[in-house]
């Protein structure tokens, strides 16, 4: 939330001159407008709560701006602050790209790769591809991470993430990708469920209260109501795809599973689904980012180090 007419500070020295700000100070405060608490800013930053409020105040003298208004309960942006946060972000991206540029020719992906994918995806595919990716990549850092679509997609633009495995299509016009592979779903269910008697679009045949469907912001949510959204009031839903799997053990219903996530349960089993019923997993990655042709590289790598149930 923004706070509207903020008390201006004098600036310190000529306005004109960036001395005296570093991107270091630029992160403090894109992490306190990130969480909203100087505490927990400062530990995503691994520095002391005191030397992180230090900066910050130092940023604001520079900048002859309040950004935050403090208060006993919370932190909240002033209206100048916001603005300015949301051209730190950009000058933060810039920065990174400055180094990028700086290390590619001795390393690829400028030493660190920082990798992220759809947590429907990640868990079952990151232990599968990481030798062949360290193996292809010897000299580059891994940081590997995973979240909700939307999340990623916003991480990557911030600049916080180089690249994302996630799940076409790609509706941002700011991001480049290709595809990786297709993943087939399956219908997960109970052994003695009367599916495993019948054939066909299984997920459709379903009574609406069978159909179980992760929480929002699950790209594979949208997917499941694009092939059939005649389903159950929102309780009928799971966090996460292992939620879901104890939800159909426990014989709550019936779940789209896909096919790396397939692990075995006792008493459940996996149903085979019309050809359709698939996603394309795709690399994505800032057109703006001068690396594509590292990210290409990285996208043959992985198309090459198919997982064994895709085979």
């Amino acid at each position: 939330m923004a706070v509207k007419h903020a008390p201006r500070i004098e600036p310190v020295g000529d306005r004109g001159n960036l001395a005296g700000l570093s991107l270091r100070d630029l992160e403090y405060v894109v992490a306190v407008a990130d969480l909203g608490n100087f505490m927990r800013a400062a530990e995503r930053c691994h520095v002391t709560q005191p030397s992180l409020s230090v900066q910050i105040r130092r940023v604001e003298e520079r900048l002859g701006t309040v950004i935050f208004e403090r208060t006993t309960r919370k932190i909240l942006l002033t209206d100048q602050g916001a603005r300015l946060v949301d051209q730190i972000r950009k000058v933060l991206v810039e920065g990174r790209r400055l180094l990028d540029i700086a290390h590619r020719p001795e390393r690829a992906f400028g030493g660190t790769l920082r990798l992220s994918a759809i947590a429907t995806l990640g868990p079952y595919y990151f232990p599968y591809v990481l030798t062949d990716i360290q193996t292809s990549f010897p000299d580059a850092s891994l940081e590997l991470g995973e979240g909700k679509t939307d999340d990623l997609i916003h991480a990557l633009l911030r600049g916080e993430l180089d690249v994302v495995l996630m799940s076409a299509p790609v509706m941002n016009a700011q991001v480049s990708c290709v595809a990786i592979f297709q993943e087939p779903f399956r219908l997960a269910c109970r052994e003695d469920h009367p599916a495993t008697a019948a054939s066909g679009d299984l997920w459709a045949l379903l009574q609406p209260r069978e159909r179980l469907l992760l929480e929002e912001g699950h790209c594979l949510r949208e997917q499941a109501l694009a092939a059939c959204n005649d389903v159950a009031p929102a309780q009928r839903q799971g966090t996460s795809l292992e939620t879901l799997r104890y939800m159909v053990a426990a014989g709550e219903g019936c779940t789209l599973m896909p096919q790396l996530a397939t692990t075995q349960v006792q008493g459940m089993c996996y149903l085979p689904l019309p050809d359709d019923y698939a996603r394309t997993i795709v690399l994505a990655w800032r057109k703006s980012d001068p690396r594509t042709d590292d990210f290409r590289a990285l996208a043959r790598t992985l198309r090459e180090a198919k997982h064994p149930s895709l085979c």
